[in-house]
């Protein structure tokens, strides 16, 4: 440890459907009621929606009789009868008389400017097939008298004229951007027309698709071990059971156990392609594994050694080409290896007074910033040459933003701070009352979550500079841990703790969904496989570094001496 669906229309069927004002429902079907249809049963407003989604679904089923049957019977009608015109008229090209469908739809249109809106949009589609079908005089008529006078969204209009120099259809498409004339364009300009006009007049396209996918998505959510990939497509999933994931296939049990380090590992990182492990210790050696996506085995690849403090802090290069390695406090010096051939390309001591004991890569791979609690904050190249320098900041942890700019630094003040090294500014992001740890960034850059002394872990919004989020369980003191995000979408948080464990939270939970044991002293650092949703690294005091994955990668003859188990919460 160290201290400090456009459905199908049908024909005129739709248009002669009786009249449905605001989605009530009528006995009438097909502009008449016959001496054999029943009464229809009455129906609360939420029976009449349903019956109006499944109607709808049926028709892009192409079950017309069906639909048409249960509007008989249920006295419902899908949509208002102009906007069944309004839809048929589209479809079948007749610009015309959807022009004219307009004027009956205009007391139902909600948006102020939303009939000059809906009649450019079909002039839009009219013009584009008219220039697709070589008629280039009749486009013309159509920018000139029809689209040009409605004095709206000049610059689409001069966007469109400028059409009028493709040579052929297809250049047509696609400088365009455009599906062509046909069923698959006219049904995306339905949807635009749709959202201009209230559901209980048109049906939002797919509607009982959507709310299904969004029930989906929600269970998804709320599943408090999601960590496989999740197929939205509802063909991969039943809709007969609530979707749950099983523990099983959460990283919560042992898989291999590291023991090529001799004394207490402080740190350890998962290379960003997610193929390599790169562990630090105290004993001086800095070691990278490779790791198998299929087997979950790593095998020692490289050892780095001559580190004369020891590796407290781990630093690849986004491409990974490069991994920093830097000490505990009293060590002056930065080690930068070319990962992939094992050469030292630089050893950078600047001072002997200085603590270079933090590092973090701009996202260009080709400059890093690092920095200690002595008062040292450099940006260096990749020969560790001092590119700026910050006077009297002292840095406990550093992370830089995607900018390839800001760098945000942990100080002695509790704070964290932005720092624009090209700018020569800075600002106040986060204030704690405890000292600050460590802290890491999630890949937006817009969460932050931090380590505190004697609080345990707390979770940020960079952009709202707010907390959020105060994690239970961990024992955090005054010893460096080293928490992560991670896991599918990077949903969940670990870290680990003084009292032996690793501890897993879900992003909106605070108290712990696993706690991970088989460590014998304190856990130093946790980290996630950024491409492997179910492995997990952690490293001790206990001189071993755990590979914790799903019960279904348990397996003899895995080099685990003894089994880690997650602890029920």
């Amino acid at each position: 440890m160290q201290a400090n669906g456009c459905p199908e229309h049908n024909g005129d069927s739709e248009i002669a459907t009786t009249s449905q004002q605001n989605g009530t429902c009528s006995a009438l079907s097909n502009g008449s009621v016959t001496s054999k249809s029943p009464s229809p049963k009455p129906m609360s407003q939420t029976d009449q929606d349903i019956v109006r989604l499944i109607v709808q679904h049926l028709r892009g089923l192409g079950l017309n009789q069906t639909a048409e049957q249960l509007i008989s019977e249920s006295g419902c009608v899908l949509e208002h009868p102009a906007a069944a015109k309004l839809r048929a008229h589209v479809m079948d090209g007749e610009w015309a008389k959807a022009e004219s469908d307009l004027e009956e739809l205009k007391t139902l249109i909600e948006s102020p400017q939303g009939t000059l809106k809906m009649k450019f949009l079909i002039l839009e589609q009219k013009y584009l097939e008219q220039l697709e079908d070589g008629r280039e005089m009749d486009a013309l008529q159509c920018l000139r008298y029809e689209l040009t006078p409605l004095k709206f969204n000049t610059e689409r209009v001069h966007e469109l004229s400028s059409f009028m120099m493709c040579c052929n259809p297809e250049d047509l498409r696609e400088t365009a951007d455009w599906d062509g004339k046909g069923t698959e364009s006219r049904s995306k300009l339905v949807e635009k027309l749709q959202s201009f006009l209230p559901p209980t007049v048109m049906l939002p396209p797919r509607r009982l698709l959507t709310l299904l996918n969004q029930a989906v998505e929600l269970q998804k959510d709320k599943c408090p071990y999601h960590n496989t990939k999740f197929d939205s497509n509802l063909d991969a999933v039943s809709l007969l059971i609530d979707h749950v994931c099983s523990r099983e296939q959460f990283p919560s049990v042992t898989l291999q156990v590291l023991n090529d380090h001799c004394d207490e590992v402080w740190f350890c990182r998962f290379s960003p392609d997610g193929t390599k492990l790169a562990t630090g210790s105290k004993d001086g050696s800095l070691i990278i594994w490779d790791v198998d996506f299929n087997s979950y085995d790593l095998k020692n690849k490289k050892v780095f050694e001559n580190h004369s403090y020891g590796v407290s802090y781990i630093a690849w290069s986004p491409d990974g080409s490069h991994i920093i390695a830097c000490g505990p406090d009293d060590c002056s010096d930065l080690w930068l290896w070319n990962a992939e051939t094992g050469d030292l390309r630089v050893k950078m001591s600047q001072s002997p007074d200085d603590s270079l004991t933090t590092a973090s890569w701009h996202v260009d791979s080709k400059k890093f910033v690092t920095g200690g609690i002595r008062g040292q904050f450099y940006q260096c190249d990749l020969d560790g040459n001092v590119l700026d320098s910050w006077e009297g900041v002292r840095v406990q942890c550093i992370g830089c933003q995607g900018d390839n700019k800001t760098v945000l630094a942990a100080d002695t003040h509790h704070r964290i701070r932005g720092y624009n090294f090209d700018e020569l500014s800075d600002f106040n992001l986060i204030q704690e009352d405890h000292p600050v740890m460590s802290f890491t960034l999630n890949d937006s850059g817009r969460l932050v979550l931090l380590n505190v002394a004697t609080q345990g872990v707390h979770l940020w919004d960079l952009k709202d500079r707010c907390l959020v989020r105060k994690f239970q369980g961990v024992t955090q003191g005054f010893y460096t841990i080293h928490s992560c995000f991670g896991g599918l979408n990077q949903d969940f948080i670990a870290s680990g703790s003084e009292d032996h464990k690793v501890y897993i939270w879900h992003l909106r939970r605070e108290a712990p969904v696993a706690v991970l044991e088989g460590h014998t002293r304190t856990v130093n650092c946790v980290h996630w496989n950024p491409k492997l949703p179910g492995m997990l690294a952690s490293a001790s005091d206990d001189g071993t570094v755990r590979i914790w994955g799903p019960n279904d990668k348990v397996r003899l003859g895995n080099g685990c001496e003894e089994s880690g188990r997650s602890t029920p919460v």
